[in-house]
């Protein structure tokens, strides 16, 4: 069976935005003109598609991201006319940062963005980051500046905010008629239009004249707009310059190319819960976002040969994929989703993974509309799907052929900051509760499960409060477990600060045969200016590790080196000042002795861990804790407040801005300070101020408090 849409008419994007700022709105919007849904669900309903889960639809946020199909014909094209027709492949992400894993995968595997706004207050915290995700990932984007009907809503002061605070790039290519409460229209600075938006929900959309008052500011918005497009093209720029005036076919084709480079930015505007604007949105997915032609060859890595490689975007390459997301479905197990980059995979039929080097048979494709599914046959180049039966391919491993077997880029984890102790209610919780917490885990890599090596007890950790909250709530609802937790702990780390040298020597004699094992090192901390391929030769650096081997003259014999490794990142696990992580420690053996009969890899094992336990001792070992990144968005009288309440929580104000009537703060507080905040600031302020809170670095613990914290951990 051949592909129902060509590559070229094929648009893969996600809907991005801080929480709040109307993207599920906009994602239902979408559904229901482009004719998936016949009614519009609402977020303050609890009523909408997107976000399917019960957390999702009680809190009124989105938790997970969920993928949809749709299509959609332009409103400029006639509609017997469907040569522009497309195939839509949506992720609608969560806006919450405890959540930003479900954007940082989408982005990954997604061709296009559309990174809404929320027309009152601008760009947000998340915004920043999303943003910040995208140009990482080298996604295009387009913007949509919402909720221009609220009370406070300006579009010019949104507009400025994305070009002061994400890009100079940015182009207007429409502006509103009327603001807030009179917000009725919206004018395409392309074809000079007022475009109106009638019918049942807005679903009609119609052209008239640009009324006569706002003619004159509409040709200067027009103007500013075509300078900004002709800049990003050499050839146009001259013929700007001699005078000459462009079609808008010529402008829109440039946009479209400026667009697919990141050199520009397009911005629309209008507000998804009153129906106006979306359907224009869409069209400018069609013309400006990417088709999987459009973007940059994927490159992975030969698994044969270990050489980079180009994979080419066809159905007739040898099938390559990546796995992004994997969800736990009561109806039909795991489900495993991955963004087909080249050729096709059939049901029934087997994949390789090349990550984990396994054959695994793919039972059944489906296709997804939220929680509900649709069985598909064959998945072809472009595309996004889910597999039932694949049980060892999880977040980031690449599905190949055997025969082809490439290994893509993974998708960089972002750290958990923050713990929490669990524990099931009853015997008969416990093993549920194993069971629960590995789906959980498989499905969300941020969400990380341990036990203590002391005390037993089983750790959960993850990005904050809200997250690890909604996770132990699944535990309950999906999978029956009742389980008493514990007060949410700092996930503190240790490093050095100086070099020092170690010696570990483990002699053991039993009467038979002994053990015998010594290894001198030195340690100093990673200075990760150096770039790997800078590094000297025998270095391996792993996630905050370096194991160097300096040994000369067979100090140590070769098969034990390992053993040797293999001690030092076992001991990594245990710091010198209270028994946390430690990371960024670049370990250099040079020396150490060996016994003919006696050495064992067990004894260079322990031999190792002394070696470094002597060294750390010597080293300046400090505590490392999560500093994150607040802004506070409060009234003006409470601002003095506020800022002399984050001193006292060891907080470093980094700056103050004013959006609209209210003071915006930024600052720099520990995690550790940051537990039940919401609860002081409503009391300081009445209720009137709200934060958000991101993770930005982990820095030195002060010694008055590191002592404190050793102690208790002690």
């Amino acid at each position: 069976m051949a592909r129902d849409y060509p590559l070229n008419k094929t648009r893969n994007f996600g809907v991005i935005a801080h929480i709040d700022a109307g993207k599920t709105t906009t994602t239902e919007r979408i559904l229901y003109y482009t004719g998936v849904s016949h009614k519009i669900g609402e977020v303050h309903d609890g009523a909408t598609q997107m976000d399917w889960m019960e957390q999702e639809r009680e809190r009124g946020i989105t938790i997970t991201s969920a993928a949809t199909t749709a299509f959609w014909s332009p409103t400029y094209m006639p509609k017997t006319d469907v040569s522009k027709k497309c195939r839509f492949n949506i992720i609608d992400t969560p806006g919450h940062i405890d959540f930003t894993i479900e954007v940082k995968r989408s982005l990954r595997v997604l061709d296009g963005a559309v990174v809404v706004f929320d027309g009152v207050a601008g760009v947000e915290p998340q915004s920043e980051t999303n943003w910040r995700y995208a140009s990482d990932a080298f996604v295009p984007r387009i913007c949509f500046i919402n909720k221009l009907d609220r009370m406070g809503a300006n579009f010019d002061k949104a507009y400025d905010s994305i070009l002061d605070r994400l890009s100079k790039k940015a182009v207007r290519m429409q502006m509103p008629i009327g603001a807030e409460e009179n917000f009725n229209g919206i004018i395409d600075l392309l074809t000079m239009k007022e475009m109106k938006f009638t019918g049942e929900l807005g679903k009609d959309v119609g052209t008239a004249e640009i009324p006569a008052e706002l003619l004159d500011e509409a040709k200067k918005r027009r103007a500013e707009m075509v300078e900004k497009i002709v800049e990003t093209d050499e050839d146009l720029m001259t013929q700007y310059l001699e005078g000459k005036e462009f079609t808008v076919e010529v402008l829109k084709e440039t946009v479209r190319k400026a667009t697919l480079a990141n050199e520009l930015f397009p911005v629309f505007c209008g507000s998804a819960l009153k129906n106006k604007g979306v359907q224009l949105v869409l069209d400018a997915v069609i013309d400006y976002l990417p088709s999987p032609l459009d973007i940059a060859a994927p490159k992975g890595i030969n698994a044969l040969t270990g050489e980079s490689a180009t994979i080419d975007v066809s159905d007739t390459a040898p099938f390559t994929a990546l796995a992004f997301k994997s969800m736990s479905d009561p109806f039909v197990g795991q489900l495993t989703f991955f963004r087909v980059y080249a050729g096709t995979l059939e049901a029934g039929s087997y994949i390789y993974n090349s990550t984990k080097e396994k054959k695994e048979r793919v039972s059944r494709i489906l296709r997804m509309h939220a929680n509900e599914r649709e069985e598909v046959k064959t998945v072809y180049a472009g595309e996004i799907a889910a597999a039932v039966g694949l049980k060892d391919t999880v977040t980031s491993d690449t599905m190949c052929t055997e025969e082809h077997p490439m290994i893509l880029e993974r998708i960089v984890i972002p750290e958990s900051v923050i713990s929490m102790r669990v524990e099931p209610k009853t015997k008969a919780d416990q093993e549920k509760m194993g069971i629960a917490l590995s789906k959980l885990a498989v499905e969300d890599p941020t969400f990380r499960v341990a036990s203590d090596p002391e005390t037993l007890e089983t750790i959960i950790s993850g990005m904050g409060e809200l997250h690890l909250d909604i996770i132990v709530d699944r535990m309950k609802r999906e999978f029956n477990v009742e389980a008493n937790t514990g007060k949410p702990q700092v996930a503190y780390k240790e490093t050095i600060l100086s070099s020092a040298s170690g010696e570990g020597k483990h002699i053991k004699q039993s009467g038979g045969r002994g053990q015998y094992g010594h290894v001198k090192l030195n340690i100093k901390p990673i200075d990760y200016s150096i770039e790997k391929e800078d590094l000297p030769k025998n270095t391996k650096r792993y996630d905050g590790f370096e194991f160097i081997n300096s040994l000369k003259g067979g100090a140590i014999p070769q098969e034990f080196v390992p053993a040797v490794e293999k001690g030092l990142r076992e001991s990594m696990d245990r710091g010198a000042v209270a028994g946390f992580k430690l990371v960024d420690v670049s370990c250099e053996v040079y020396d150490g002795s060996f016994h003919e009969v006696d050495s064992s890899e067990i004894a260079f094992r322990l031999a190792a861990g002394m070696a470094l336990s002597d060294a750390l001792a010597k080293a300046k070992p400090v505590i490392l804790e999560p500093i994150m990144a607040i802004e506070i968005v409060t009234p003006d009288k409470f601002y003095g407040d506020i800022t002399g309440n984050l001193s006292s929580k060891r907080g470093q104000i980094e700056g103050m801005d004013e959006r609209g009537q209210d003071k915006v703060v930024k600052a720099l507080v520990p995690l550790s300070e940051m537990f039940g905040y919401v609860n002081s600031l409503r009391s300081m302020t009445e209720g009137r101020a709200t934060f958000t809170m991101e993770f930005s670095k982990y820095d030195v613990v002060p010694a008055n408090i590191a002592k404190d914290i050793a102690e208790n951990k002690k």
